[in-house]
């Protein structure tokens, strides 16, 4: 996405730009007491913080982006008289917050409310999703409300503070780190699907599956906030989102590249939320078609994890360009989907390529950034834009669906979408040769 899922250069570029200078010195909590450079790159403080931070990822962006299996539930038992566009609206609104608020806590982070944010962004998920399981059949209204506007509010609160915090522990080791912390969410959004699945059609029924499912967040959540902790001061001069939003309007390339996330964003949740009710609409196995989106996330992992190698071989900006055009083109493809082959190949490829291209945004947006030091307005400023397009996307391909389920429309137009954004990453790529940007 110009996801809204976590970034691994997010979190360790952008805190680079908010280490103090020396004369701040570090915490009373810090390990080693003298220099700011002087990361313990180790230890129980800092393991258990990395430990906690994985936590949040997996009951945070990994519950969100498993609300597929809340779509196929949705659909065919809770919300029947509402349309696609209505029921998609939930997750969509929730991911679309998971960014924007992730604006206004990464100005508070910057401030030194790490903990203020972290225990009531806990709070809140664990509220809103016990909340969720006292919301009653056909009532839209509880189910938006708790798991669209709560748990989103919920997850913008987790989301930047708990990929900053690592960095206060690791400087040498951050990249490594970062790519044992941000697979959270994917394994979350592995987890999540197949405990969903099973108790939602079994004997539990929706509510006392959704309170379970609670229940297990809950415990997590605690045991993260348990974890964590803070060992830096904070910055004595926080990012200026005002100043950096009127230098970034400036620069071309990255109007371009604002562009393709944004598009990019429209069709790209359309397989996580749909996937699981296109296999089970077209006839496939209900118990297969309940793996479908464990199969595009176990790939999305995959993708993830090796990406940064293949970046090495051929640069940032072209693999950029590379995933976003296998996003849409796998997109377009789902317009194929009849048997139970063809889920798997899908959910593979496009797992693999969502999960690649969700890797290389934070990086893209590091390299287009000229001053290091407004990474996180700039960074913050890309996913805020890029979050529209997920806040419109999955609703709109609901409308095209419609409730005679005509997959081609939205498939069609969700993997455009996706193409017309790689097309803007190109042109954003052109005119950095051009300049010798790159």
């Amino acid at each position: 996405m110009l996801s809204t899922e976590p970034q691994a250069t997010q979190g360790s570029d952008n805190e680079e730009s908010k280490v103090p200078d020396v004369e701040s010195s570090v915490s009373k909590d810090s390990v080693l007491p003298s220099q700011l450079d002087e990361f313990p790159e180790g230890g129980l403080a800092a393991w258990s913080t990395a430990f906690g931070s994985f936590l949040i990822l997996f009951c945070g962006w990994g519950y969100t982006t498993s609300f597929g299996v809340y779509q196929d539930f949705y659909t065919q038992h809770y919300l029947t008289n509402k349309t696609q566009f209505a029921i998609s609206s939930i997750g969509s609104f929730n991911a679309f917050l998971g960014t924007a608020v992730s604006l206004v806590a990464g100005l508070l982070y910057d401030r030194g409310y790490f903990y203020h944010l972290v225990i009531t962004g806990s709070l809140l998920q664990s509220l809103s999703i016990f909340m969720l399981s006292l919301a009653k059949p056909n009532q839209y209204y509880q189910i938006f409300l708790t798991q669209g506007l709560c748990s989103g509010v919920a997850l913008g609160l987790l989301y930047v503070p708990s990929l900053a915090v690592v960095s206060h522990y690791f400087k040498r080791k951050r990249t490594l780190v970062m790519t044992l912390v941000i697979p959270g969410s994917s394994l979350g959004a592995i987890i999540h699907p197949i405990m969903l699945n099973n108790l939602l059609n079994g004997q539990l029924g929706f509510a006392n599956t959704v309170r379970a499912s609670a229940g297990m967040v809950s415990a997590l959540l605690l045991i993260a906030c348990l974890c964590m902790r803070t060992r830096l001061d904070p910055p004595t001069t926080p990012v200026n989102y005002i100043a950096a939003a009127k230098k970034c309007f400036h620069d071309v390339p990255f109007i371009f590249a604002l562009a393709g996330a944004f598009l990019v964003q429209i069709g790209f949740y359309y397989p996580l939320f749909f996937l699981q009710l296109d296999s089970v609409k077209h006839g496939i196995g209900i118990d297969f078609s309940f793996y479908s989106l464990v199969i595009l996330n176990v790939s999305s992992c995959v993708g993830r994890v090796t990406s940064g190698y293949i970046a090495a071989y051929i640069g940032v900006p072209n693999l950029t360009v590379i995933s976003a055009i296998m996003c849409g083109a796998v997109i377009l493809g789902t317009i194929g989907l009849s048997s139970l082959t063809s889920v798997v190949i899908l959910g593979v490829l496009y797992g693999y390529s969502s999960g690649v291209y969700n890797a290389m945004v934070g990086p893209l947006v590091a390299v287009l950034t000229p001053d290091p030091s407004e990474l996180g307005g700039w960074m913050g400023i890309c996913f805020f834009v890029g979050g529209f397009g997920s806040l419109i996307g999955t609703p709109i391909s609901g409308i095209l669906l419609t409730s005679n389920y005509t997959w081609w429309k939205s498939a069609l137009f969700s993997g455009l979408a996706a193409l017309a954004g790689a097309l803007m990453y190109s042109f954003m790529g052109f005119i950095c040769i051009r300049r010798n940007k790159f």
